[in-house]
């Protein structure tokens, strides 16, 4: 007789709100008509991920002793809670710009879409055993290949999403190869019964699971667009529409990372003078090939892809040391980062549809005259990837570092300073493009359709962005009382 599992339903309350809201979007697809479909799905997205938001931090306050819940598969905690604040706040700002960006064309499908793959990274940041991992990250990336692909009108979209699905597919199957390594050595799934499995049975650097942890962190490492895992993000956030890019540059990274952390910490204690120094050289990496790739770019949308990869990096010396102070410097680093990924990838699509064609350091020119409040978010942002002092970027930085220094990781230090000084060129190009370049010798391009559009929405989940990017400065204190409360679910 088989004894179904307790569920604690209210533990993932927020997974639930999002499908619910992703069929009530895709059901408008064909009972609503087309001239009101736009507005429903978009309604019902942002009110689906606004009750996301809601939910995620009721758990956060509700959930103080994290547990395992529904047959040990997955955590209520706060960790899970607070990545899962950050992805929804993400997802409303993605619906703001979406609602004016996206083509009419299955406009419902691709808000179903959108709550789909939130819901699968609402799941995956709170995956408690290896079956859970690879379910919700093919969940959640399934979704975003389609939606990649979604402005099936424009060669670049449908490339993008054919991109992304065929190295995504490798980076999975990495994943799972690793898994199944993993279980073939411990003859165990959940994170904390492999740990034990390992300490019981004395399978410290045994073969197979040294190799199952090795194809583990290539697989993660491809979802977080880390070097040299990175090959596929340039090209797929240039071609990509670029709702979909601002989401996906800031959402995947959140998921992740978190789940990165907790599942090397929890699974592989015993191993951690392996993968520790495995993720400080592919922090290293990420920052030397996401900085020095992003110096000759002149595409915008290929330059942030590749400042992404750099803050990669930088997230991973703070994953890498292993430490409590690394885990809270990890979590704060995401909620700046996320807005500012957004932010910037927002403004882009502002300048994109003015102009008709892929914004490029040339025809930015003039932007931050022309509106004047993207134009100050934008240099806001910059400043803050930069780590200048106008934004919480800067105390990411500062923490991570702080958190590599009190590690004894010095050499870590001094990689991550001399890749913030190199940062600054490109950073700085970006700003000197929209205010300080003299118009002969830019060629300015024309705007297409005389003045631009007032796209209240944008203009909106810019604000959003910028509020919580400068705000995440203000606020230091209470932002990282909240990474640390988060941060003391995870076994350090």
């Amino acid at each position: 007789m088989i004894h179904p599992p307790t569920i604690d339903w209210f533990s993932i309350s927020t997974i639930l709100v999002l499908l619910g809201a992703s069929g009530i979007a895709l059901l408008g697809a064909v009972l609503v008509p087309q001239a009101h479909r736009r507005v429903f799905a978009a309604t019902v997205a942002g009110l689906g991920s606004a009750g996301g938001i809601v939910t995620s931090v009721w758990l956060y306050v509700d959930s103080a002793s994290g547990h395992r819940v529904i047959a040990d598969g997955f955590y209520r905690d706060r960790w899970t809670a607070l990545a899962q604040v950050i992805l929804c706040a993400t997802a409303l700002g993605t619906v703001l710009v979406s609602a004016e960006h996206i083509p009419n064309d299955h406009i419902a499908e691709y808000f179903a879409l959108l709550l789909a793959a939130l819901a699968g990274m609402a799941f995956f940041v709170g995956a408690a055993n290896l079956m859970t991992l690879f379910l919700s990250l093919e969940w959640f990336s399934i979704a975003l290949y389609v939606m990649c692909a979604i402005d099936y009108d424009r060669e670049g979209s449908l490339e993008a999403g054919l991109k992304y699905l065929v190295i995504g597919s490798f980076g999975s199957a990495s994943l799972l190869f690793g898994s199944a390594l993993v279980y073939g050595a411990t003859n165990r799934i959940g994170f904390v019964e492999i740990a034990h499995a390992v300490g019981r049975s004395g399978l410290h650097g045994d073969v197979l699971l040294v190799l199952g942890v090795a194809m583990i962190v290539a697989g993660l490492g491809f979802k977080m667009s880390a070097a040299p895992f990175h090959m596929w993000t340039p090209d797929v956030y240039e071609g990509a529409p670029t709702p979909v890019t601002a989401f996906m540059s800031s959402a995947t990274k959140v998921a992740a990372l978190v789940l990165t952390l907790r599942v090397f910490l929890t699974s592989f204690p015993q191993e951690a003078h392996l993968w520790t120094w495995a993720f400080a050289g592919i922090a290293v990496a990420s920052l030397v090939i996401g900085n020095f790739a992003a110096l000759v770019q002149r595409n915008v949308k290929r330059l942030l892809a590749y400042s992404s990869i750099s803050h990669a990096g930088f997230m991973l010396i703070g994953l890498s040391v292993g430490t409590a102070l690394g885990g809270r410097a990890l979590m704060f680093y995401l909620v700046p980062y996320s807005a500012m990924a957004f932010g910037s990838f927002a403004i882009v699509a502002a300048r994109e549809r003015e102009l008709g064609e892929p914004v490029t350091l040339d025809n930015l020119a003039g932007f931050g005259w022309e509106r004047p409040f993207l134009g100050v978010a934008m240099w806001f942002f910059m400043f803050g990837f930069a780590g200048l002092p106008l934004g919480g970027g800067f105390v990411g930085k500062f923490y991570v570092l702080a958190a590599a220094y009190r590690h004894g990781w010095t050499w870590l230090v001094i990689v991550g300073v001399l890749a913030t000084l190199v940062s600054l060129y490109y950073y700085l190009g970006v700003v000197r493009a929209l205010y300080m370049r003299p118009a002969e010798s830019l060629r300015v391009a024309p705007v297409t359709g005389g003045a631009p559009a007032r796209e209240v929405l944008l203009h909106a989940a810019v604000g959003m962005a910028l509020t919580v990017s400068v705000g995440s400065l203000v606020a230091v204190g209470p932002l990282i009382t909240l990474a640390r409360h988060a941060a003391a679910s995870l076994p350090f």
